[in-house]
């Protein structure tokens, strides 16, 4: 079993097995292409390609107002347009270019939402994969010919850990404050 850790997400620990064929793509200290955005990491499996974004605005340190300024990012899109839509465009255009497109793309984005109550949780998550494949597949003033990304998925830790078991998450330094709005 092969464990991540990103720097920025210190406190989810992802488990995976070793024969899985993953690997991080937006590394610190590595010359990437200058103003491409990248996501965490992309996990390739039989039938398709994960590119894995994660955001924790659950960290413990995180401070109170920060956890509420990025709840409002979320719910208002900006998030999503800002960081998100462009992360799984470049991603998916360095990947293209390296020739490692061979097989369909999927967006996952991870949430850590587990600072916030249930009612600020569904706030975000109801709808938001929709917002997203459709900004991903229309930025500019027509949608884009080439559908590069297949299909999305937004999730919270928990719902990480059901839709991938075999893959589980775990927060290391207990779990978030709770009902912080």
């Amino acid at each position: 079993m092969q464990t991540y850790k990103a720097e920025t997400n210190a406190e989810l620990l992802f488990s995976f097995p070793d024969e899985l064929e993953w690997s991080e793509l937006d590394r610190q200290g590595v010359k990437l292409p200058v103003r491409m955005k990248f996501v965490d990491l992309v996990i390739e499996r039989e039938k398709d390609v994960l590119l894995v974004e994660i955001k924790d605005p659950s960290h413990s340190k995180s401070p109170h107002n920060e956890r509420n300024s990025y709840l409002k990012r979320l719910l208002d899109n900006s998030i999503l347009t800002q960081e998100l839509t462009p992360k799984a465009r470049d991603s998916y255009a360095f990947l293209h270019l390296m020739e490692q497109d061979s097989k369909p793309f999927k967006y996952v984005v991870l949430i850590g939402l587990d600072a916030f109550d249930a009612n600020h949780q569904k706030a975000v998550l109801t709808g938001f994969k929709d917002r997203l494949l459709a900004d991903i597949r229309c930025e500019a003033y027509e949608a884009w010919k080439r559908k590069h990304i297949q299909d999305c998925l937004v999730l919270s830790v928990d719902s990480w850990n059901a839709m991938f078991p075999e893959w589980p998450i775990k927060r290391l330094t207990g779990t978030a404050v709770s009902g912080g709005i």
